[in-house]
């Protein structure tokens, strides 16, 4: 299963690649809180470099709305920052009085946590993304394409698919719904194959494999260089009491593995449909035998892989 991706997370570059256009509203109610009725809101989940593509060249409406989310955490993370740094010099105070495990533990975990507070502060700060910034897991806000009144679109959506029609406590019955298996889309997933289909361009792919014994991240990338469209179903899911907002999310499709990636140690790969496939792959008008035949022929890049860091 594709876990993780690095996204093409730029509109300024995704436009240029795919001849998109950007649905503005969407990407503003995703950054967008009312404090009035939620003042504990949540930030959403979305890749560094998504939001520093906004507050570098706008629109200015969504990028204010990151300035604001980014004020607030900093304050937040400050804060933490110090309460953790009280927590060690407290604990190395104590271990010269006496040794402890509280007051080791307290030293290794308050350590942790204070790189953990300090890199998310540096990646606030960054004006230029670095690779990572683009990196993206399930339960993010991604970039996807999709086909809107014969236009493409580039909306934000969750990566994990929440059906239209389910309750919400779907994501946790079924946590593996970021991705949707090819032998499995005329099953589980018959009432959107067919109806609504989105792209996500990307990168690199990550996969958990095991590797003498131990678990092993592994990064594959396309040796061709070419940035890869995945092929992906999407739904929007809205509350019928009304209380939670309206939700876009997506899976991405994966097959068969590529027998590199089977040598690798992972049993699956994402679909990497072909350029002059996209606008039929978006327009699908329930024509089932005309999707799997875009599958059928699907890029076949080598993918080289590497461990991740």
């Amino acid at each position: 299963m594709c876990y993780s991706a690095q996204v093409l997370a730029g509109f300024r570059k995704f436009q240029r690649q795919t001849g998109s256009k950007m649905a503005i509203r969407d990407y503003v109610k995703l950054f967008w809180r009312d404090l009035g009725k939620d003042p504990h809101a949540k930030r959403p989940k979305v890749p560094r470099a998504m939001e520093i593509d906004f507050l570098q060249s706008g629109p200015e409406e969504i990028a204010e709305l990151i300035r604001a989310w980014d004020a607030d955490e900093m304050t937040e993370l400050s804060q933490e920052l110090f309460k953790q740094k009280k927590r060690v010099a407290d604990g190395q105070r104590k271990l010269l009085e006496k040794v402890t495990k509280k007051a080791q533990e307290d030293v290794r975990i308050g350590t942790d946590k204070m790189a953990r507070i300090q890199a998310r502060m540096d990646a606030l700060k960054r004006t230029e993304p670095k690779p990572s910034d683009s990196r993206i897991f399930p339960g993010y806000f991604v970039p996807v394409m999709v086909m809107e009144d014969g236009q493409r679109m580039v909306k934000p959506m969750r990566y994990q698919c929440r059906p239209a029609g389910k309750p919400a406590i779907y994501d946790t019955k079924f946590p593996g719904t970021y991705n949707a298996r090819r032998d499995n889309l005329d099953g589980f997933w018959k009432d959107i194959f067919g109806q609504q289909h989105a792209i996500m361009v990307a990168d690199v792919f990550y996969e958990n494999v095991e590797l003498d014994g131990k678990n092993q991240v592994l990064a594959f990338t396309p040796r061709d260089n070419e940035p890869m469209l995945i092929a992906c179903l999407w739904s929007k899911w809205t509350d019928p009491k009304g209380e939670q907002p309206d939700l876009l999310s997506f899976a991405a499709i994966t097959d068969e593995p590529e027998p590199e990636v089977a040598a690798a140690g992972h049993d699956r790969t994402i679909i990497n449909i072909r350029p002059e496939h996209v606008n039929a792959w978006l327009n699908p008008s329930g024509d089932l035998t005309a999707m799997q035949a875009i599958f059928d022929d699907k890029r076949h890049p080598y993918y080289e892989h590497r461990k991740a860091a």
